[in-house]
C-alpha cells in the first residue's frame, strides 16, 4: 500500500465500488481492476464489436458464449482477464473475439482490429489503419489513418490527445451537436452503445459463469437463468444506492 494524497479523496473517487488497498493514484491504472470495469473485454472488444455491428447493421446478439482468465500474469495486481476468447451469435453469423494481453500480436500491423471475412475478401480494421484484400487476382487496397495536424494545430501541442483518433473524435461531436440541433439520433447514440456494452458484458459473466447466456432486452434479463441475472446489477457498498428506473422521476 501507499500513502493517500492529502488532495486525493480515495474513498468519494471509489464510489460504490469495494474500496481497494490504495497502490497509487489509480488513473488509467483503474481498468486492470474488474471492481472499477470490465476488463479488456470492456475496454477494447466494445469498440471492435460495435464497428462491426454498425457495418453489418447487427443488433443484440442471440446468445454469447466466452471463456479464459489469467493464464499468464498470475504475479501482476491486475484481476482482468489476460486471456479471453468470447463468441456473440447471430443468424447465420459469429462474431468472435480474442484477446491476450502478453506475447506477440498474430497480425504485428493490426493488434487490436477487426476482420470480417466475406465471399470477395477479407477487410481488415483498426484505429490506424485497413486493408481490403480481395478474392482472386484482385489489387489489395489499404489506407492508412487520416491526421488534421495543419488544419487544428492544437493537436500537435496537446500531449495527451490520441493523434489518431482526434479526427473520429471531432466527427463524433459534429454529429452529436448537429443531431440535438435537427432532433436526429447522432451515429453513436445510446441505444447501440448499450447494446455494445452490454454484450461485453454478458460476455464477462459467461466467463465467469462458464455457460452460454441469453439476453432478453425486454425484460433486461437473462433467460432462465436467475444466477446471471443477478450478475447485472452490481453490488453496492455501504452508504450508496444503486439506481433502479424510475428512482428520479
Amino acid at each position: 500500500p501507499k500513502p493517500i494524497p492529502e488532495y486525493f479523496d480515495y474513498d468519494f473517487w471509489t464510489g460504490p465500488s469495494p474500496l481497494l488497498e490504495f497502490k497509487g493514484l489509480p488513473h488509467r491504472r483503474w481498468r486492470a481492476f474488474m471492481e472499477y470495469g470490465n476488463g479488456i473485454m470492456g475496454d477494447m472488444c466494445v469498440h471492435m464489436l460495435d464497428t462491426v455491428r454498425w457495418m453489418l447493421d447487427l443488433g443484440w446478439p442471440k446468445r454469447i458464449t466466452s471463456s479464459g482468465g489469467i493464464y499468464v500474469q498470475k504475479d501482476a495486481d491486475a484481476n482482468i482477464a489476460d486471456t479471453q476468447t468470447a463468441v456473440f451469435e447471430y443468424d447465420d453469423l459469429d462474431c468472435v473475439w480474442n484477446h491476450r494481453s502478453w506475447g506477440t500480436p498474430a497480425d504485428p500491423d493490426y493488434p487490436w482490429s477487426f476482420i470480417l471475412y466475406g465471399e470477395k475478401g477479407t477487410l481488415k480494421g483498426s484505429v490506424m489503419q485497413y486493408e481490403f484484400i480481395p478474392e482472386g487476382d484482385g489489387k489489395t487496397i489499404q489506407k492508412d489513418v487520416i491526421y488534421e495536424r495543419e488544419k487544428y494545430p492544437e493537436d500537435v501541442t496537446e500531449k495527451d490527445i490520441e493523434l489518431h483518433a482526434a479526427p473520429a473524435t471531432r466527427g463524433h461531436m459534429l454529429d452529436f451537436l448537429a443531431a440535438i440541433d435537427q432532433g436526429t439520433k447522432p451515429i453513436a447514440n445510446i441505444q447501440e452503445g448499450h447494446i455494445s456494452t452490454a454484450s461485453c458484458i454478458l460476455a464477462n459473466m459467461a466467463m465467469e459463469l462458464k455457460r452460454p447466456l441469453i439476453y432478453n432486452q425486454e425484460s433486461m434479463s437473462v433467460i432462465e437463468d436467475p444466477e446471471a441475472t443477478k450478475l447485472l446489477q452490481r453490488g453496492y457498498r455501504e452508504g450508496w444506492k444503486h439506481p433502479v428506473p424510475g428512482m428520479f422521476s
